[in-house]
C-alpha cells in the first residue's frame, strides 16, 4: 500500500474512531468529566512536549559539539512534532498515540529503527551513522598539478 492511500485511510478511520471512543467515554462518565479529560490530556501533552522537546534539543547540541551526527535526534525531532500534534487533536485516540511518540525510549526504538533499515538517507546519498568522536584522522596534504 503506497504511503498517500495510508495517510488517506489514517485522517477517514481516526475521525470515526475520535468520536465513537468520545461518545463511549462521555456515556460511562458524563460530558463535563469528558472534556475535563481531553482538555487535561492536552495541557499535560504539551508540557511533556515542551520538556521532551528540549531534552532532544540538548543531546542534538551535544552530538555536534562532540563532532558526532546527531542522526537519532534528527528522527526524534519530527517524531516529538507528531506527537505534540496528536496530543493538541482532541480525542482520546490520538492523545494515546501522542503520549506514545513522547515516551522517550520508543522514541529512541523508532529512531533505531530507521537508521538500522536505511529508511532514511543523508544528502550526499549515505545513509545516517553515528560516529564516535574518536575515529577523527589529523593530517597535511599539498595538492599537486
Amino acid at each position: 500500500m503506497k504511503v498517500v492511500q495510508i495517510i488517506f485511510l489514517f485522517f477517514l478511520i481516526v475521525p470515526f474512531v475520535e468520536i465513537y471512543l468520545l461518545l463511549q467515554i462521555g456515556g460511562l462518565i458524563g460530558p463535563f468529566p469528558t472534556i475535563f479529560m481531553v482538555v487535561f490530556t492536552a495541557v499535560l501533552g504539551a508540557w511533556l512536549l515542551r520538556r521532551q522537546g528540549l531534552a532532544t534539543w540538548r543531546r542534538f547540541q551535544d552530538s555536534l559539539n562532540q563532532g558526532a551526527i546527531p542522526a537519532y535526534e534528527m528522527i526524534e525531532g519530527p517524531l516529538l512534532l507528531v506527537g505534540g500534534a496528536l496530543l493538541l487533536t482532541p480525542g482520546f485516540f490520538t492523545d494515546a498515540l501522542g503520549f506514545a511518540c513522547l515516551v522517550p525510549q520508543l522514541r529512541r526504538k523508532i529512531a533505531q529503527y530507521v537508521i538500522e533499515h536505511h529508511l532514511i538517507v543523508s544528502a550526499n546519498g549515505s545513509p545516517f551513522t553515528r560516529r564516535p568522536p574518536h575515529d577523527v584522522i589529523e593530517g597535511e596534504y599539498t595538492k599537486e598539478d
